[in-house]
């Protein structure tokens, strides 16, 4: 109906409205995909509760690196980048895809989560974002 069009468009507005106070500077806006992407799912939980997803998810990929420098993070971060193929993360990378292999099954031994699995993906793509 016409009011609940007018409804869901009001709160679209709202919340890149939302979106944009939050930026700092003295001029900021919002593109229409940011406002029904995961951009504006994340924008919409708070702070504490991003950032304590991020650390239970990626905390054993951070403390990993942290000891032994290994880039696992980076690694991932590529990885789902480049849609899960071992050979673009590779070359963008400049490592060999057996290295890529070794460090996303790492991420997966470290995690519990298969990178393989969409629904995992997803888990390791918004904690990635939520950092």
């Amino acid at each position: 109906s016409a009011a609940d069009a007018l409804s869901g468009a009001l709160a679209e507005a709202g919340h890149a409205a939302g979106l944009a106070a939050a930026r700092s500077g003295p001029v900021t806006s919002v593109r229409a995909g940011e406002i029904t992407s995961h951009v504006a799912l994340l924008a919409g939980v708070p702070d504490d509760v991003r950032r304590g997803f991020a650390a239970q998810v990626l905390g054993p990929v951070l403390a990993h690196d942290a000891r032994s420098g290994t880039g696992l993070l980076e690694t991932l971060g590529v990885f789902l980048d480049e849609s899960g193929s071992w050979n673009r993360t590779a070359a963008r990378l400049h490592l060999h895809v057996n290295t890529v292999r070794y460090r996303i099954g790492r991420v997966a031994e470290l995690t519990g989560r298969d990178p393989s699995s969409f629904a995992d993906r997803v888990d390791l793509y918004l904690a990635l974002r939520s950092r």
